[in-house]
């Protein structure tokens, strides 16, 4: 009986071996760009959370994706990208030749302008965000940025850093019964809206979906963007970047804004014309800007500059006028945030390799071919 018993233990034992080899041999590596050490302690972190420790293996690069980099994906299955990474023709061009192998591109962002989603299509990479990760997030950091800018809180705190307790130029404004406007009624613009209608500020709203339900249970009014522009003591901007919204703030917009009003940015740098911004702010015209993105940002953003020179002169003109608050693309940066945007990050990789369908709102798709009129 000892012997059977152990025989079945030995066979029991062989096919556990078995199991965990084929375990090893799916094991799935992931190339993950732009990578900080935020990211890499999250996504280890979700990894474990949701048990993948046996299905996925991320090696970390401090370099963003680019055509000078994409050498590094050879032997990978997938990639995992931040905002500032170029996903554009000739890198997928390139991932297609030297790694055969990559059939996913993970972005950990609710954004995918820079991603080329038809030769995506065509290679049959799939690409999948983080749809929604902390609305909280972001809308909290835009009223942080205007209630600095308004109270001069970025002069405030050096003066008193040097000993300097005066008063001059330290002027604000009440936020109360002022007029915002908010570009964007998504679930950041949403947020927003509800903190600002705490602070007892009138809201106007412009969407190209307005959610008209909403804004007779919370007491906003959606109108159309010139009258938000004319109206308004405060625009902050929570749209997608597209090709129909880029420059959605250029100088005939800007021309339109009231004297004295604050203009907020933390949704994407395209959206707004800096260099207008720029010959807007110079003539006097708006009280301040706040952004947490730039145009031109993936150049400079989520690296250390200090010692060198910067060459873009748009960018650091914005940086050293007196009315004016640059961060650099941080409104994501929470605890909450990072934790969501790892978990669902891994959750669309494992969920592929599984063999399961996508989320639906995980997923990004190219959009359809129209037919070409005859």
């Amino acid at each position: 009986m000892r012997v059977r018993i152990f025989c079945k233990t030995l066979k029991s034992n062989k096919k556990l071996g078995n199991s965990v080899q084929s375990r090893k041999m799916t094991l799935h590596k992931i190339l993950v760009f732009d990578s900080k050490s935020y990211d890499e302690k999250t996504l280890k972190l979700a990894l474990k959370a949701l048990n993948g420790q046996d299905k996925l293996r991320f090696t970390f690069l401090e370099s963003k994706l680019t055509e000078e980099t994409v050498d590094e994906v050879q032997g990978y299955d997938g990639v995992c990208v931040f905002v500032n990474d170029v996903v554009n023709t000739h890198v997928l061009d390139a991932i297609h030749k030297k790694s055969d192998t990559i059939k996913i591109v993970a972005l950990r962002s609710a954004g995918f302008n820079h991603v080329d989603l038809e030769t995506a299509e065509k290679y049959n990479i799939k690409v999948c965000r983080v749809p929604r990760y902390s609305p909280y997030a972001v809308a909290e950091h835009s009223v942080a940025l205007l209630l600095s800018l308004n109270r001069n809180m970025h002069h405030a705190f050096f003066r008193t850093k040097q000993h300097n307790f005066s008063l001059d130029g330290l002027v604000g404004i009440d936020l109360f019964g002022k007029t915002v406007g908010i570009i964007g009624t998504g679930g950041i613009g949403m947020c927003a809206i509800n903190i600002f209608l705490g602070f007892g500020c009138k809201v106007l709203a412009y969407d190209v979906f307005p959610n008209e339900k909403a804004a007779k249970e919370k007491g906003y009014v959606y109108t159309t963007m010139d009258e938000l522009l004319r109206q308004s003591d405060i625009v902050s901007i929570y749209a997608p970047l597209l090709d129909s919204t880029y420059h959605l703030i250029n100088k005939e917009a800007l021309d339109k804004m009231k004297q004295g009003a604050m203009l907020i940015n933390t949704s994407r740098g395209g959206l707004v014309d800096a260099k207008a911004l720029v010959e807007c702010l110079k003539s006097g015209k708006l009280r301040g800007a706040a952004l947490d993105v730039y145009e031109n940002e993936k150049e400079y953003f989520f690296n250390d500059y200090s010692q060198q020179v910067m060459e873009d002169d748009t960018l650091a003109r914005l940086i050293s006028m007196p009315n004016t608050i640059v961060t650099s693309h941080q409104a994501f940066l929470t605890e909450e945030a990072l934790k969501n945007i790892a978990e669902t990050t891994v959750q669309n990789l494992l969920d592929f390799f599984d063999g399961k369908p996508l989320n639906e709102n995980n997923e990004v798709k190219a959009p359809p071919k129209t037919e070409q009129k005859k």
